[in-house]
């Protein structure tokens, strides 16, 4: 049953709140690389009902407080791509944002980028619709500011490809439960680049199959790759360790890294499946951040026991 919903000391009565899932890369395959050095990709991309809370409200002048247990490890100000994403939508529109950070930060699951969405989707919904750029501008807005946000802007399954600008939406895709981990090392993306020796690697097929249930997509997904885990273990080797507990959790049935790491999961049958093995591995590996919950499918999904827009 879903708890009754309280309203944080610091949310403004008269706020919104959004929702911004961790962004998982089920499948990663890099296919190329263009002149200007932007990796070209193919990923399988799903949402975790796991991530950060953004409270928004119009202000004076432009404000943002960082709170949660990530919240100090972040930039303020301008330099926070939250901010950033406001202006950039809607540079008439001073916001007052409240970040209540639960993901690490640059750590594969798109955090920074399912802010900065979150941002844009409280924007919009503060605006009245004539006064909204149309969805094409968003998108190429969104683009500039970072690859992962237009893919994060409508947090569902998708097929994303080219340096992220090519959405496909995937419809009819299966519920299940997700576990993500991530071992505390910080594992800086150019190094994985650099450190990756083939970059024109085969796509994902030209067309995906149907898969009636969580496992039949499991099964699938383990003869695909993230052609980024293999450098990223060579950056940070106990990215391994975690994999390998993840495959021997009872339930679970595949792992893998997501992005360029340093954070993986496992995918489970089920929300309570995913929970019930998250002590397996947090007991053990204390310093390790853990969290699990549900596959979801649309920004207003949100675990159980918060409280949604």
């Amino acid at each position: 049953m879903r708890a009754a919903c309280r309203r944080t000391p610091l949310q403004r009565i008269d706020s919104i709140r959004e929702f911004a899932p961790a962004k998982v890369n089920l499948c990663l395959h890099v296919t190329g690389r263009r002149e200007d050095g932007y990796h070209l990709l193919d990923s399988l991309v799903i949402f975790a009902g796991i991530g950060d809370w953004l409270d928004a409200a119009p202000a004076a002048a432009p404000l943002l407080e960082l709170t949660g247990p990530f919240g100090p490890a972040l930039p303020g100000g301008t330099e926070n791509l939250v901010s950033r994403a406001s202006a950039a939508i809607f540079p008439g529109l001073p916001m007052a944002f409240r970040l209540e950070k639960h993901l690490p930060p640059a750590s594969g699951i798109g955090g920074g980028s399912s802010d900065a969405a979150a941002a844009i989707r409280a924007a919009l919904r503060l605006v009245p619709p004539g006064a909204r750029p149309d969805a094409a501008e968003i998108a190429r807005i969104a683009a500039r500011l970072g690859a992962d946000i237009p893919v994060c802007l409508s947090p569902g399954p998708a097929r994303m490809r080219g340096i992220g600008e090519i959405i496909e939406p995937l419809t009819g895709f299966p519920s299940g439960g997700i576990l993500l981990v991530n071992p505390g090392v910080e594992v800086p993306t150019p190094a994985v680049f650099r450190a990756l020796t083939r970059r024109e690697n085969p796509p994902l097929p030209p067309r995906l199959p149907a898969w009636p249930d969580i496992a039949t997509l499991a099964a699938w997904a383990r003869d695909q790759r993230n052609d980024l885990e293999k450098p990223a273990r060579e950056v940070a080797p106990v990215i391994g360790e975690v994999l390998d507990q993840l495959k021997a959790l009872p339930g679970a049935l595949m792992a893998r890294m997501s992005g360029s790491g340093a954070t993986c999961f496992a995918l489970f049958a089920d929300e309570a499946a995913a929970r019930a093995a998250l002590p397996l591995i947090a007991r053990s590996n204390p310093a390790w951040w853990t969290s699990a919950g549900p596959i979801v499918h649309g920004p207003g999904n949100a675990p159980d026991g918060v409280c949604a827009p």
